[in-house]
């Protein structure tokens, strides 16, 4: 289809007999944001070096904009902005400098570096830094340094590869901001992450990896309906009888029911958003007086989790 702007075919790379991606099939469309999950060597950073141009295949395709990555690498980088890994930038340029030197490279004309340099110096909220020498940066102000210099070009792909790693709260939160700012602006956005909750918040579709195989690609908007086991914390005005607790043991979809002796009780449950709307008329129907009702693994952990389980299996 035209509108697929990343695509690979069966893309594999094997080291001395390891296969760290083994037949990859994805594709990804115009104007969507994919999160690229999975725990560290499942293959995510390698997938992301290959379509960057920094690692060749040992075997299958990836396009880029309808470009042959390791065939026609510049032309399937020209409309793509990439973090990979931890930056690092000369410790005595400042941002204007450093993307000066970028946009040269890019082969941008004075006047368009300029104006760009100060659009994403805006975006990524290092304005008032732009003439402060690297070195006094924290780690995520040079991560949001690196995305500046991923946009000065304007692209229309955007490729990041663990891009809030290792940051402190704050960090996490602002570069989070960013990407979703990225979205409002009609880029596609292919992110790589081990970190399930945030990747939920901020995709369209989730693209879920392990051992450099593929499980599974979804719309974030169903993995509600898709996670085999959640576990449901229900916190009560007062402690349940003997007899509430056996009822709710044998209620449709509840697979186990933990109880201490206090007022909350911890139900491992399988089934969809339905199936948890039922469950929670049918506590108050066994006359549990309910105070709160919520899952304690998100719907992508659970479904991640159950995926993961099946392909060791």
């Amino acid at each position: 289809m035209a509108n697929e702007v990343l695509v690979t075919e069966n893309l594999s790379k094997s080291y001395s007999g390891f296969t760290a991606l083994d037949r990859l099939n994805l594709k990804v469309t115009q104007n969507t944001c994919v999160g690229y999950l999975g725990p560290n060597g499942s293959g995510k950073s390698t997938t992301i070096k290959i379509l960057t141009g920094l690692l060749s295949p040992t075997s299958g395709k990836a396009y880029l904009s309808g470009f042959d990555i390791t065939k026609e690498t510049r032309k399937a980088m020209q409309n793509v902005g990439a973090v990979v890994e931890t930056p690092e930038f000369y410790p005595y340029l400042n941002p204007k400098e450093i993307l000066e030197y970028f946009g040269k490279l890019r082969g941008m004309s004075k006047n368009d570096i300029s104006s760009r340099t100060k659009e994403t110096l805006e975006l990524v909220r290092l304005s008032e830094w732009s003439t402060k020498k690297v070195h006094k940066f924290s780690k995520g102000m040079k991560q949001r340094l690196a995305i500046a210099a991923a946009l000065l070009h304007d692209p229309s792909i955007i490729i990041v590869d663990e891009v809030t790693s290792g940051l402190d709260p704050r960090g996490m939160i602002e570069v989070r901001d960013i990407i979703k700012s990225l979205k409002k602006n009609d880029k596609t956005i292919f992110m790589s992450s081990h970190l399930l909750g945030e990747t939920q918040e901020i995709c369209d579709k989730v693209a879920l990896i392990d051992k450099g195989k593929l499980l599974r690609v979804e719309d974030v908007s169903n993995i509600g309906n898709l996670s085999k086991n959640s576990r449901i914390q229900i916190d009560l005005v007062e402690l349940p009888s003997k007899s509430q607790i056996s009822s709710i043991t044998n209620l449709p979809g509840v697979v186990d029911v933990k109880h201490e002796l206090t007022l909350s009780l911890i139900v491992t449950f399988s089934g969809g958003l339905s199936a948890r709307a039922d469950l929670l008329e049918q506590l108050q129907e066994h006359g549990l007086r309910i105070v709160t009702f919520k899952q304690l693994d998100s719907d992508l952990e659970s479904l991640y989790l159950d995926l993961v389980s099946q392909s060791v299996g």
